[in-house]
């Protein structure tokens, strides 16, 4: 008889300076109902070792190492398959659980929504936390029926972030009952949020979700592993990624999908395309500024006068005009600086 309730899938390439914090905050309260689950793309660092040597402190900590790396959506994916447990919290190798936060989890997952949705505190590199993160524009707890017209508005109107339609894996705890049977496009095994796809695909059928308005993990910053290919990359990653996701789940022109481009539009605000603007146009490439532009367009293309216009002025201000703007903040923030 199966007695795990809950599996922590984390899936890792070359997080062997991190995993182990990651593990030794969840092993101290990780109950008999507990295992974790860790898929290793096919790591070149020690993260082998790491685990290996924790694995003799929690036997219930199962490691499975791919031949090749497989990609972040793709090795998630192995990681709810391998899992035993009714519900799976899928975690990132580098994150750290608070204390109580799987207890907490055991007992919200007695009630059998197919979703839990947690907060978590925002920290640098070295894991001083900075602010809490605030998915939604909510100081309570609440449930919503995301297959339920006023429910899924509602839901959609209070996302401050993509994290809201479950970019941040460490934030999402899924019955795994309802992720198994469903079946997405290929395509999105190339996005790093077929996750996120598949639960957009659970709609159709119900899909309750719970939001924990309490933090319950540290999330640390400064450690993009989409980085790896640079800023504009990752940008390109978030943005082409769920625009996608808008338009296969939603009307282009529907409100869901107009949330969802709000939400980037929070992350990637005309300020910082501004500025990257400033970086494509220094790297001389045509290609890099053409894929760049048609960004800009999907993210800024509400029929609206502020969105109009915020892309009239990343369309239209020279360059030149942009770095001299850019040098007297530069300037002004410096002289602030020397003040204080």
């Amino acid at each position: 008889m199966n007695t795990i309730k809950l599996s922590i899938c984390i899936p890792v390439y070359n997080f062997g300076a991190f995993i182990g914090e990651t593990l030794e905050s969840i092993i101290p309260q990780a109950s008999d109902e507990v295992e974790i689950v860790v898929v290793d793309g096919a790591s070149t660092d020690n993260t082998p070792e790491v685990i290996h040597g924790l694995q003799q402190k929690f036997p219930r900590l199962n490691y499975f190492r791919l031949p090749k790396k497989g990609g972040i959506d793709r090795d998630m994916a192995k990681t709810v398959e391998f899992a035993q447990g009714e519900y799976c919290w899928l975690f990132g190798g580098d994150d750290i659980m608070r204390d109580g936060s799987i207890q907490r989890v055991l007992a919200e997952i007695k009630h059998s929504c197919d979703i839990y949705l947690c907060e978590s505190i925002l920290c640098n590199k070295d894991m001083s936390p900075i602010m809490k993160h605030n998915i939604l524009n909510s100081k309570t707890e609440r449930i919503f029926n995301l297959s339920n017209d006023v429910d899924r508005k509602a839901y959609f109107s209070l996302a401050n972030n993509s994290a809201a339609f479950f970019s941040f894996c460490s934030a999402l705890i899924i019955g795994k009952s309802r992720w198994d049977p469903i079946v997405i496009d290929d395509s999105f095994y190339t996005t790093c949020w077929a996750h996120a796809a598949r639960i957009f695909g659970m709609m159709k059928n119900g899909l309750v979700i719970k939001y924990l308005s309490e933090p319950l993990l540290l999330k640390r910053g400064e450690n993009d592993s989409f980085m790896d290919k640079g800023l504009i990359h990752r940008c390109s990653i978030a943005i082409d990624g769920y625009t996608k996701i808008a338009d296969t789940y939603f009307a282009h022109d529907s409100g869901e999908a107009f949330h969802i481009r709000r939400a980037l539009r929070n992350e990637w605000p005309l300020g910082a395309f501004l500025s990257l603007k400033i970086i494509v146009d220094s790297s001389g490439q045509l290609i890099q500024r053409e894929i760049f532009d048609s960004l800009a367009l999907k993210l800024f293309s509400e029929q609206s006068i502020l969105n109009r216009l915020g892309f009239i002025i990343y369309r239209y201000t020279p360059v030149s005009i942009l770095r001299f703007v850019k040098l007297l903040m530069d300037t002004y923030k410096r002289i602030r600086a020397e003040i204080k």
